[in-house]
């Protein structure tokens, strides 16, 4: 599951999704400013590292290498797609619609959220049961052509 936070100044992978991903050969760039959650405190980045993400499926499909702040803190998700990744993928988020649009090409590609699995983990979360969900639940973008 990754959210998309458009109030959000840093692309975030956490450390438990990040090993996940078994990426060898990657080192973290050192980052000395940690960052603030909600609850005011700050919490120490163990760095970041600069990977290739792709939105979308082909043939509606981009890839950008993005830099992602690497956490060792618990989320509910994967990762957080924040500010400089939209504005890198020149992407418009619509909470309302819960989908994310972006230029493919000569095209438009679009991602789909999908309700019942952000309210399920939403509501996981408010019962402490976040670490369950975490592995349970897939994404909650999906994408999708158009």
């Amino acid at each position: 599951m990754i959210f998309i936070d458009n109030g959000s100044s840093v692309n975030v992978v956490f450390k438990s999704t990040f090993d996940q991903m078994k990426l060898e050969g990657f080192e973290f760039e050192l980052v000395s400013t940690p960052l603030y959650g909600f609850a005011g405190h700050a919490i120490p980045p163990l760095g970041q590292i600069v990977h290739p993400l792709s939105l979308g499926t082909d043939p509606r499909r981009v890839t950008k290498m993005i830099a992602f702040t690497v956490m060792a803190t618990f989320s509910a998700y994967n990762g957080i797609h924040g500010q400089p990744a939209l504005k890198d993928f020149r992407a418009v988020a619509s909470t309302y619609h819960q989908k994310l649009k972006f230029p493919v090409g000569k095209g438009v590609g679009v991602l789909c959220g999908d309700q019942k699995v952000a309210r399920r983990c939403y509501e996981g979360v408010v019962r402490g049961e976040g670490k369950r969900l975490h592995v349970e639940l897939n994404m909650i973008w999906k994408g999708r052509s158009e």
